[in-house]
């Protein structure tokens, strides 16, 4: 059975890999180089040749994507650059190489008209040019790499770093007297830092190492159903903010983009394939303020 030895994760300087990068320190038989834009600049095809012709590794973890869900209706050759040509030419750099690839993608690759959790082989309907970009990601991968390949749908990504919901929670909650949160958008919030454990967990199982696997989606966020409006009051109530939430419709908060009425993702195929113990969303949230109060986090961007 192949060892991995050498991982190369992509988008270093996102919440992922920052979480990625937290702890592996606890996975010393691999060897893995952080790469963040400047090391390798996605939206260039002769940039991630270049970089490749100098580096080979036997895993390929991509947690970079154009992630500015509004802006991308106005930037969509951008983003279909990063979110799906870049991901077609990291599969056949992973062809090359003989490694193995993990990509990350969303719950935008559904319309969110459905009512119950959404399972891998659901009809995907993405909404938003975000959406689009990404299921163009994941079909061009599928295309080029029809083994040795994971893709990751998660949803509703936050961390102690960079800029995220639960951020910009904690800043409005301390400088308003109230804040309006659209309570009609349901899914789950997954913590970067369980979706990185989970993604060294999978790296190490014998499953995931042999040659030749069929590749496969799996969903993965936390436990648990809410709506961004039950996120925030939970987040302020673990904080010991006293901010009144409001809650207000979609409709009442237009955004260039079309979200996901309900997103919400059921794991059993990820938990049952690899026995993974995924936590419940409040208690990943709680374990992420523990952490974000921790002075190195306290300025973070």
């Amino acid at each position: 059975m192949p060892e991995i030895k050498s991982i190369l994760v992509t988008g270093s300087s996102g919440q992922l890999g920052r979480s990625l990068n937290a702890i592996t320190d606890e996975y010393p038989q691999y060897v893995v180089t952080f790469a963040n834009r400047e090391m390798l600049d996605l939206s260039e095809a002769s940039n991630i040749d270049s970089f490749f012709s100098e580096n080979t590794f036997d895993l390929i973890i991509n947690c970079a994507a154009y992630t500015a869900v509004d802006k991308a209706e106005s930037e969509p050759e951008l983003a279909d650059a990063i979110n799906h040509l870049a991901v077609k030419n990291l599969a056949k750099i992973a062809v090359q190489q003989q490694a193995k690839l993990i990509h990350i993608s969303t719950d935008y690759v559904f319309s969110g008209e459905q009512c119950t959790p959404y399972v891998e082989t659901d009809e995907v309907d993405p909404q938003c040019i975000y959406g689009k970009t990404k299921l163009a990601g994941e079909q061009a991968l599928l295309q080029v790499m029809p083994t040795n390949a994971l893709i990751i749908r998660t949803s509703w990504v936050y961390s102690e770093f960079g800029n995220n919901f639960v951020k910009t929670m904690l800043r409005l909650g301390v400088e308003r007297d109230s804040i309006s949160v659209v309570f009609d958008q349901i899914g789950t919030p997954t913590y970067a830092g369980d979706l990185a454990r989970a993604i060294m967990a999978i790296t190490s199982k014998d499953m995931f190492k042999q040659t030749g696997i069929d590749s496969q989606i799996y969903n993965f966020s936390n436990e648990g159903v809410c709506s961004w409006y039950d996120f925030a009051k939970a987040i302020f109530e673990q904080s010991k903010i006293n901010c009144h939430v409001v809650p207000i419709e979609t409709k009442d908060y237009p955004t260039l983009a079309t979200r996901p009425y309900y997103s919400v993702l059921n794991k059993n195929k990820v938990k049952q394939a690899f026995g993974l113990l995924v936590p419940y969303w409040e208690f990943a949230m709680k374990d992420c303020l523990l952490r974000s109060k921790k002075p190195s986090h306290i300025a973070d961007d």
